[in-house]
């Protein structure tokens, strides 16, 4: 269980890195991009001890499926980006397969 938490504040941290990412403005502001690799670092330090006990594959596909599919909608609320049918589809389609690996018993095992 403690290794799922390490996951979610590697995904929390990963949101954040990525969010201040767009907000260095190409690292072109320093307190932003500062948060930028912290947010990163920590993303990983806490990726790097969820993987001591949860599946590489199942980890990683929670991880950057969780990352991306928030991601998005982070762009859309915060950073005004366009959504379409598209969007939405792919956000549904990458949430469905981290469900689906996680059901099948990958991420117990």
């Amino acid at each position: 269980m403690k290794a799922y938490l390490f996951l979610a504040v590697a995904i929390a941290s990963e949101l954040f890195g990525t969010s201040m990412l767009k907000a260095s403005a190409g690292f072109t502001k320093l307190y932003p991009s500062i948060a930028t690799v912290a947010g990163f670092g920590i993303a990983f330090y806490c990726l790097s001890q969820a993987l001591q006990q949860i599946p590489l594959g199942v980890a990683y596909a929670i991880w950057s499926g969780v990352g991306t599919a928030v991601t998005a909608i982070i762009g859309i609320i915060v950073w005004k980006e366009t959504a379409s049918i598209a969007t939405v589809a792919g956000i549904a389609l990458i949430i469905t397969g981290v469900v689906i690996l996680n059901l099948k018993g990958a991420a117990h095992g």
